[in-house]
């Protein structure tokens, strides 16, 4: 048997809209009445996270200073899984044909992803891809858990998807780059 894990956010759903909305929403809850900011535009705010750029980096790109900076990278972490904000989200064309295919193929899938329970399941049923991701095949944080960092936290649900999941002869994972260094850290 097959085995694929992926990723929810970027390999099934374009979060796209929903964390440029917040980056705006930080940038201008963070800033002070008089000061003038330099908003990114969506593809100049995009080009710096596929570069990887620090969320501090982002905000001082924006004409924050250094404490305004590192107040916008907290809120943003604060913010971006949240509930009014997952509500712009929206499926990544041909995502559903090809977990279609997938499972057609009988290649087990498994979803691992840094939403919380009542965010992952609040997509799943929206797109109706509970079909794909039965409750035993989702990796997610707890409605409680606190996190603190993408790496850190995914390799917690990486370390218990290994030590749960039966072997099977293959295994495969899409995932990001936030995915690859957890995964690079078992």
């Amino acid at each position: 048997m097959l085995r694929i894990i992926t990723d929810f956010d970027g390999p099934i759903m374009d979060v796209s809209e929903r964390y440029y909305r917040v980056y705006q929403f930080c940038l201008e809850s963070v800033r002070r009445a008089e000061q003038s900011v330099d908003m990114l535009t969506k593809a100049e705010f995009w080009q710096c996270k596929r570069s990887q750029i620090p969320e501090r980096e982002i905000g001082r790109r924006s004409g924050l200073d250094e404490t305004q900076a590192l107040e916008f990278a907290r809120l943003r972490k604060q913010t971006v899984h949240t509930l009014p904000y997952l509500v712009h989200d929206v499926l990544v064309p041909g995502a559903i044909e090809s977990l279609e295919r997938i499972q057609q193929a009988n290649i087990e899938l498994i979803v691992m992803t840094m939403r919380r329970v009542q965010e992952l399941d609040a997509a799943l049923h929206q797109y109706n891809l509970e079909r794909f991701f039965p409750p035993h095949c989702r990796y997610c944080l707890s409605n409680d858990y606190a996190k603190t960092n993408d790496v850190q936290d995914k390799t917690l649900l990486m370390g218990h998807a290994l030590a749960e999941l039966p072997p099977v002869a293959q295994t495969w994972m899409i995932f990001t780059t936030t995915s690859r260094a957890a995964f690079q850290a078992l």
